[in-house]
């Protein structure tokens, strides 16, 4: 059995990069370590959450590149030298390109909060909810160079229930994505050919 250095991408929050690391520290997540997160700015609050869990986070901002191949080449560099093997996107407002996708061929895995391939984009909770749609959920997949557009590998739902806010609806996704997201990369890190 092999170890698994991995990668977490996040500009928010971080509630997902907590889950996946809470997995690993409690063994849901076998034989893998978070060796780098990579932020894409200075504020975001997951920086905190990474200090709190001892996890090693890199900043790099776009603004500081002159192109975004040469972004995407700076991020590469710092995952080459750590080794890392998979790439869990962890709301990661950046559209991933060539660079890193012929990098990490199918190594690349993204969480969505919506049912694709019905509301892609950065503000699905909020487009489902405007559009009243019954059924929420999230999607695990893989990314590719289409927005939100990669291979399914993954998905859980829950219907709604009449009078909830969009506050509401967003704090149960993201309970399902915390569940769920630990349990996928787990399958994903140990079911290799």
């Amino acid at each position: 059995m092999s170890f698994h250095n991995i990668s977490v991408f996040a500009s928010g929050n971080g509630t997902n990069f907590e889950a996946i690391e809470k997995a690993i520290e409690e063994h849901r997540i076998h034989d893998a370590k978070i060796v780098l997160l990579i932020v894409d700015h200075k504020d975001a609050p997951v920086i905190d959450r990474a200090r709190r869990l001892k996890v090693p986070y890199a900043i790099v901002e776009r603004k500081d590149y002159e192109s975004k191949e040469k972004y995407e080449e700076h991020i590469l560099a710092l995952l080459k030298a750590k080794e890392v093997e998979w790439i869990f996107l962890a709301g990661y407002m950046k559209i991933i390109e060539h660079t890193l996708l012929d990098a990490y061929p199918n190594r690349i895995i993204n969480i969505h909060p919506a049912l694709l391939p019905a509301f892609k984009g950065a503000h699905a909770i909020q487009d489902s909810y405007d559009y009243g749609v019954k059924v929420f959920g999230i999607t695990i997949h893989y990314v590719s160079k289409e927005l939100d557009g990669g291979k399914i590998i993954a998905q859980k739902a829950f219907e709604y229930t009449e009078g909830e806010t969009v506050e509401e609806v967003e704090t149960r996704i993201h309970a399902l994505e915390h569940a769920l997201y630990p349990a996928v990369v787990e399958k994903l890190l140990h079911e290799e050919k």
